[in-house]
């Protein structure tokens, strides 16, 4: 394996750390499978209209508390 360095500030290597899932793990490790776990499909047209729906009604005040959506479908929170 070929061996380089990449600098990252403070804060992120703390991210990093804290993504270790044991202590021994590398930080080779660490990334990729931060990398697999990241989905790089893009998003269909489809699910960007349906995002810039969901705040056009955040914007237009068409929303819901989660305490009344839970009550509707008998859900206790």
């Amino acid at each position: 394996m070929m061996k380089t360095t990449l600098q990252v500030a403070k804060p992120t290597l703390d991210r990093l750390a804290k993504h270790k899932r044991f202590e021994r793990e590398s930080y080779d490790e660490v990334l990729n499978f931060i990398l697999d776990e990241y989905e790089q499909e893009p998003l269909s047209a489809e699910e960007v209209l349906e995002i810039q729906q969901g705040l056009d009604d955040i914007k237009n005040g068409k929303m819901r508390r989660i305490e009344d959506v839970a009550k509707d479908l008998g859900i206790k929170l």
